[in-house]
């Protein structure tokens, strides 16, 4: 709400005109940027899957209705939080969709 000019009540004090204000770098931290994600992309391109991934990625294609909870209690275990559990199972998951993909347009 905006200032009233009085010396008392809800909207008390001074009247004055917002200033803009740059913004700051903390509001930005942990965005994704061009050259991080590419090179990243490169890095997964060259280096592939590492084991326990590949073994993610053979429990999606073989899995059935549990293979979801499956995905994710390893992950888990061996990436140690259930956020990092959740990302990891649906970047193989976006993994194993591009193969398929893939491998329907050849």
């Amino acid at each position: 709400m905006a200032k009233s000019g009085l010396a008392k009540g809800a909207n008390k004090g001074h009247i004055t005109d917002a200033k803009e204000r740059a913004a700051r770098p903390s509001q930005s931290k942990g965005r994704l940027g061009k050259r991080t994600a590419l090179c990243r992309e490169i890095a997964r391109e060259v280096s592939g899957l590492s084991p326990y991934e590949r073994r993610i990625l053979d429990m999606i294609k073989t899995g059935g209705s549990s293979a979801d909870k499956r995905v994710y209690k390893f992950a888990k275990r061996r990436l140690g939080s259930h956020k990092r559990a959740l990302a990891k199972r649906e970047d193989i998951k976006a993994i194993n969709s591009k193969m398929r993909a893939k491998q329907a347009g050849a």
